[in-house]
């Protein structure tokens, strides 16, 4: 079985998400909503979502480097030393 680690944020990251996720509701949605009902989405889109996301951004920046790392072995294959 896999380990999954669990994506962590501080108390200050969280409220800010949360912050956002209801200043988010209420302008597009014009819903008004509680710290709770924030906090859940958020559990959500954490729990759910931000793996995929995650994994995403790795196989972007693996990918990334591999052309750089490609780069400095064309580099060193052609100078003559």
């Amino acid at each position: 079985m896999k380990n999954k680690q669990k994506i962590k944020f501080t108390k200050e990251q969280k409220q800010e998400m949360i912050n956002l996720i209801k200043e988010y509701f209420y302008q597009e949605r014009d819903e008004d909503l509680g710290d709770l009902a924030a906090d859940m989405i958020l559990t959500f889109f954490i729990e759910k979502l931000a793996p995929g996301i995650y994994n995403q951004g790795v196989e972007d920046a693996y990918a990334f480097m591999s052309d750089k790392l490609q780069d400095v072995f064309e580099i060193q294959m052609n100078t003559d030393i």
